[in-house]
């Protein structure tokens, strides 16, 4: 299965769709271990998204992901919006001029986790979006073709994971302790994403 430009404009629609059904639920999270906006945030700048995908035409899957980069970056604030604009600019640049079929998807997924890492600081286990997107990268390179129910449940359990996590990076860390048992805000909008690219999967792109 090869990726086409509608196909990440539909994977943005519907990850702007679950942002936005769950805005309230997402500030809740982040008021509990951040700052209390990235619900406020991501449901901006993805609304953004939807709206500039809409104005514009694409012939490739990279150019639709260069603009979603770029939109994020310039309208999601607080620390949200560098780290998606950075994964979805990798994920883009790794797609120049090529196919977004399941290898080169994958390889441009691995980019994205790198610049996540790169541009937060941080790695697996300290309580941050990386903790689930390196789970779900790492198990779909035991797959060759796109898997969307293993897509979702390696996600979901992903996110899950994130509650028994001590938070050491971001505001969390100031918690300690008492991080622990709250899921990480990133996280979970990270699983929106990630169902997002399943159900666009499961439609048949």
């Amino acid at each position: 299965m090869e990726l086409t430009a509608n196909d990440i404009i539909t994977w943005v629609n519907k990850t702007n769709e679950k942002i936005q059904n769950n805005k309230e639920y997402l500030t809740s999270l982040d008021q509990a271990v951040g700052d209390g906006d990235h619900g406020i945030n991501m449901a901006r700048g993805f609304k953004e998204v939807v709206a500039k995908l809409d104005d514009n035409s694409y012939e490739n899957a990279s150019d639709a992901l260069k603009d979603t980069a770029m939109t994020l970056m310039s309208k999601v604030g607080g620390a949200a919006g560098p780290l998606y604009g950075t994964a979805f600019l990798k994920l883009s640049t790794s797609l120049k001029d090529k196919s977004a079929e399941y290898t080169h998807f994958l390889n441009g997924l691995e980019e994205s986790l790198a610049g996540l890492k790169q541009r937060g600081k941080s790695q697996e286990g300290e309580k941050t979006l990386i903790d689930v997107w390196a789970p779900v990268i790492e198990k779909m390179k035991e797959q060759e073709d796109f898997d969307a129910a293993l897509l979702k449940d390696t996600a979901e359990s992903a996110l899950e994971k994130t509650k028994d996590i001590k938070a050491t990076k971001g505001r969390a860390s100031y918690l300690g302790d008492r991080s622990i048992g709250h899921l990480d805000p990133g996280s979970v909008s990270s699983f929106y994403v990630f169902e997002a690219l399943a159900e666009t999967i499961e439609g048949g792109g």
